[in-house]
């Protein structure tokens, strides 16, 4: 299996960009070789054709060639604000194609399931998300959310019908997307040019208080569940078969994510869990009081587990008082946690995804905007070894540990058939 720390040594594609055809056996027809364009916007020449949009042809027949629709070409695009430097955004943008991010949350799939007809491959204006903004955004892998709201009358199937739509969306894109499950998957990813492609988190309310639904959602390839504070077993701390549900996860290989989880709950796993854990939307609540943010005494405890805190980019996470969120905002918040934890535990986490309207973090509206971030903390002094700890590194050091541990655990632990009446029993 690839090992992530190999990486710096193999040449990478662009993310996003197609792989270079392969060498023409002997005696086979020479068939026409098209000038490579741009890693940011190449397409693959020998794609087969769908109905719905024609592939372009080679540069030699423009004619055939269509120009993208504006709505494409400005997502693939965008402005970038006037008051950036432009050797520091071309320092950003350099450590991206170098460390590319490792996003850690987007609600794509609730968009698909209620407006399933977005061209995400293309891209349009009324997404924030979409694989022209990810390229132009340096994501390199992204985990897309499947959480359910509290009060949804059947969290089963719609945690179903969002895995349902992600893998659609996978299999629609396959120049740009691919589904990753394990740490050989997101380096594969990588090696080829595409957008790793990781699904979760779960709600912890979805599971039903199963086990035996948590191993149907891994065989899905979910790999993150969100121990929120929404059922009996995770509302104040951690129940015996909420330690059990912990034990499953480790054996599975699957992420624990404590973003909205308890205080008492993310002290119980951090004592329980066996690999490292995850906060995938969090920011500094020393900062910015929110429920998903994390106090700093509770941070504290994260670098001993050798988890990592992904800093969400939403506004109403990252805003201070008498003033709307913008890009210096999350700067702040991540140099808080840096200096709380260190570098070698932080990541970043857009929380893109949004329906049109939504409020966005001014300078961060959508998934192209990472280089801008990076321009800003490359201006308050962050060099290359920190910045790819923050965008890619931290993060895949923490999927490849889970997916280690998980090995290490399966022969000598089984799926487990314990059930919550078993544990936690009614009085």
């Amino acid at each position: 299996m690839a090992d992530l720390q190999d990486e710096a040594d193999v040449a990478t594609a662009g993310i996003g960009a197609p792989d270079r055809p392969t060498t023409r056996k002997r005696g086979a027809e020479p068939a026409p070789e098209p000038d490579i364009p741009d890693a940011s916007t190449a397409r693959k020449p020998t794609r087969r054709v769908r109905a719905r949009k024609p592939d372009p042809a080679p540069p030699a027949a423009p004619q055939e060639d269509p120009a993208p629709p504006a709505a494409a070409a400005a997502a693939a695009a965008p402005a970038e604000p006037e008051h950036l430097d432009s050797d520091v955004l071309a320092r950003a943008r350099a450590a991206l194609r170098a460390h590319p991010v490792a996003d850690g949350y987007n609600t794509l799939a609730q968009i698909l399931v209620n407006t399933p007809w977005h061209d995400v491959e293309l891209g349009e204006s009324s997404l924030d998300t979409d694989i022209p903004r990810l390229r132009h955004g340096g994501v390199g892998a992204q985990f897309w959310s499947l959480m359910v709201a509290a009060d949804c009358p059947d969290p089963v199937s719609a945690t179903l019908e969002r895995i349902d739509r992600l893998r659609t969306l996978v299999d629609a894109c396959p120049e740009g997307l691919r589904l990753a499950v394990c740490v050989g998957d997101l380096a594969d990813a990588r090696n080829h040019g595409r957008i790793a492609s990781l699904f979760g988190p779960v709600a912890v309310h979805a599971l039903g208080d199963s086990l035996g639904t948590l191993r149907a959602y891994h065989a899905l390839g979910v790999r993150a569940v969100a121990l929120t504070a929404t059922v009996s077993w995770t509302r104040a701390g951690l129940t015996r078969f909420g330690q059990e549900v912990v034990r499953e996860l480790n054996r599975l290989g699957m992420l624990i994510d404590l973003s909205g989880a308890a205080p008492e709950t993310i002290r119980d796993t951090l004592g329980a869990a066996k690999a490292p854990l995850v906060f995938t939307r969090s920011a500094a609540r020393a900062l910015t009081d929110h429920p998903l943010n994390v106090s700093d005494e509770l941070l504290a405890a994260l670098p001993e587990n050798g988890g990592v805190c992904l800093v969400s980019l939403a506004p109403d996470q990252v805003a201070r008082p008498g003033r709307a969120a913008c890009v210096q905002d999350v700067a702040d918040h991540i140099e808080h946690l840096r200096d709380v934890v260190g570098t070698a535990h932080i990541g970043l986490s857009g929380a893109y995804g949004l329906p049109p309207g939504a409020p966005r973090t001014q300078g961060l509206e959508d998934a192209s905007c990472y280089p801008v971030l990076l321009a800003e903390l490359i201006g308050r002094g962050w060099e290359e070894p920190a910045i790819g700890a923050l965008t890619w590194e931290n993060l895949a050091r923490v999927i490849r540990d889970v997916d280690f541990a998980a090995r290490a655990a399966q022969p000598r632990r089984g799926p487990s058939t314990a059930t919550i009446e078993d544990l936690d029993p009614p009085h």
